[in-house]
């Protein structure tokens, strides 16, 4: 017994002694290593009778713990202590200049966003914003789309599951946030609803979150040529052409009546789609860009308006589509991926401010 106190005390003291990380490795092994002292003692249980193992063996065992946890406290002392003269010795002085100029770049869709919400300042929009995570009514029903309506499959739409008032949703489409600046401010209305949006869907050209520009005017005396104006005003200034040609195709939507589905022309050129000219030209096509309407007499007294007094339209685009017909990317999915080598090709300087009037291309 006298031994084993004697041990210890020597184990101890050699643990508090030890100077660094490896000094303390090294009493480590001594003691507990394969030839160690602690690890012999252990050894010798086997060959003990029953009644000297039932004596010596809760002192050995007590033994080993006593070690293991004096050099574990040692060991986050001396970790501790050399992080401490480490932070002290690498010291930055803030006031010197910076080495060189910083690489970060703004995302495409950050970009895009900004030339959006600029081009439609320029005509007299405001940016409205809503909750990503919607109600069934907001979403749904005030946007008079049915219960029948193959929107509301489980397999386009992500529910939210537990108990609530009204069935909760992932928002499928900006279109909420018209429906609450509706029923919360009196017309005459008019503004841009940009933001994220969540469907069922993934390849390369979709993506379960995407990113959504809606735009609404709720006014007296609205008619499809105001809506018409608008687009066609907005894709030039995006685009950068004054050659923008549309084709307004009948569509369906449940919250518009009549509704348009919004074509672009294009040409090939060197064996690339470019955006501008009519699609009827030799070697040029069409290319949908934008869901469009008038507001449906519905919608309108589903926040409270009378139809027979305000009139308005309503249109919809991606905005990561439109960011890769302008730019030239061709897969959704690496928006998202985080390659810093495609976010340096494709990112823009923080100074590419985008207007109406100077375009993004300076």
């Amino acid at each position: 017994m006298t031994d084993l106190d004697q041990l210890k005390a020597d184990l101890l003291a050699a643990i508090d002694a030890a100077t660094g990380v490896d000094a303390l490795e090294a009493v480590r092994v001594q003691a507990l290593g394969k030839q160690g002292s602690v690890t012999g003692l252990l050894k010798t249980l086997g060959g003990m009778s029953p009644e000297e193992r039932q004596e010596t063996g809760p002192r050995i065992h007590g033994l080993r713990e006593a070690v293991t946890e004096a050099i574990a406290a040692r060991k986050a002392a001396l970790e501790g202590a050399a992080l401490e003269a480490k932070l002290a010795s690498e010291t930055l002085d803030m006031t010197l200049p910076v080495d060189g100029v910083p690489t970060g770049t703004v995302h495409p869709i950050s970009q895009v966003m900004d030339e959006l919400a600029e081009i439609f300042a320029d005509m007299g929009f405001a940016v409205a914003t809503g909750p990503e995570i919607e109600d069934d009514w907001h979403n749904f029903t005030a946007l008079n789309i049915p219960e029948t309506h193959p929107a509301r499959a489980m397999h386009d739409t992500f529910y939210l599951a537990g108990e609530h008032e009204r069935p909760m949703v992932l928002r499928t489409h900006t279109s909420p946030v018209q429906i609450r600046t509706m029923t919360s401010t009196p017309p005459p209305i008019r503004i841009i609803a940009p933001g994220r949006v969540y469907r069922s869907d993934s390849d390369a050209t979709h993506t379960p979150m995407f990113h959504q520009i809606e735009g609404l005017v709720i006014d007296k005396g609205i008619t499809l040529g105001h809506l018409k104006w608008t687009l066609e005003t907005f894709l030039k200034a995006y685009f950068e052409r004054d050659d923008i040609v549309l084709r307004l195709r009948p569509s369906y939507f449940p919250f518009t009546e009549p509704s348009a589905e919004v074509d672009v022309g294009f040409t090939w050129i060197n064996g690339k789609r470019v955006i501008g000219g009519s699609g009827d030209a030799e070697g040029g096509g069409w290319m949908e860009v934008l869901g469009s309407g008038m507001v449906h007499r519905r919608v309108i007294e589903a926040c409270g308006l009378d139809p027979d007094e305000w009139q308005g339209f309503a249109f919809g685009t991606g905005v990561d589509r439109l960011a890769m017909l302008k730019y030239g990317m061709d897969d959704l999915r690496a928006f998202f991926d985080g390659d810093l080598r495609w976010l340096k090709h494709y990112g823009f300087s923080a100074l590419d401010v985008p207007t109406l009037s100077g375009g993004v291309g300076a």
